[in-house]
């Protein structure tokens, strides 16, 4: 038999040295710093991670990146991302996950599901992956146009990547090709178009990008 279409292409991550990372699925972490989930309204700060979902179709390595249609309050969060091979995690990077949050709030009112205000086009966007067991600890920090936004540590993490594996292992296979970005810490903000953004962690490639502009 053969398609009736021409199937999308895989999607591939650049990792340092010249190879590629062949994407399968993104897996998103939310509520794992303390501090972002009470500057987002929350008070529970022991509560169990959310799980979400973004398409590969999603990832964009810039240097530009266009601002979303259908939103009025885009922002960033920087995370810090695992990349799975078959023997579990074998590289990470640095990832920032745009949220449609005015388009969140309204889903979260509903009691409905996140897609239109997280899994759109070129919602995460990403660095260049480094191979080897990701930080532990060190400096996660993002700044739009040369002003500090988020400063933070990955120890601040309510759970750390181990336990983040283990509690999608609960729910998911996990296989080669996963990516998981596991959650951002405070000072989330609103970006406009033409704002360049700059978002470091500590012993991984940096990674920088401009938004352009507003789409219709």
């Amino acid at each position: 038999m053969s398609d009736l279409f021409e199937p999308a292409p895989i999607v591939r991550l650049p990792v340092e040295g010249g190879q590629t990372f062949p994407v399968h699925r993104i897996f998103c972490i939310g509520q794992n710093y303390a501090e972002h989930i009470k500057e987002m309204g929350g008070t529970d700060t022991s509560v169990e991670p959310v799980i979400f979902m973004k398409p590969p179709s999603a990832l964009t390595l810039g240097p530009d990146v266009p601002y979303p249609p259908v939103t009025t309050d885009l922002h960033h969060e920087v995370e810090l991302v695992a990349a799975l091979g078959s023997q579990g995690v074998m590289a990470s990077g640095v990832g920032i996950d745009l949220t449609r949050r005015d388009l969140q709030g309204i889903a979260k009112k509903r009691g409905g599901p996140w897609e239109i205000g997280k899994a759109f086009e070129a919602a995460a966007v990403m660095g260049e992956l480094k191979l080897g067991i990701p930080p532990e600890t060190g400096a996660i920090r993002l700044s739009v146009n040369g002003q500090a936004r988020q400063v933070g540590d990955l120890s601040q993490m309510n759970r750390n990547l181990t336990e983040l594996l283990a509690l999608l292992g609960k729910y998911f296979t996990l296989g080669a090709g996963d990516l998981v970005f596991t959650g951002t810490p405070s000072g989330v903000g609103p970006l406009l178009p033409g704002d360049r953004v700059s978002a470091e962690i500590e012993l991984l490639p940096a990674l920088t990008f401009q938004l352009t502009d507003r789409k219709a």
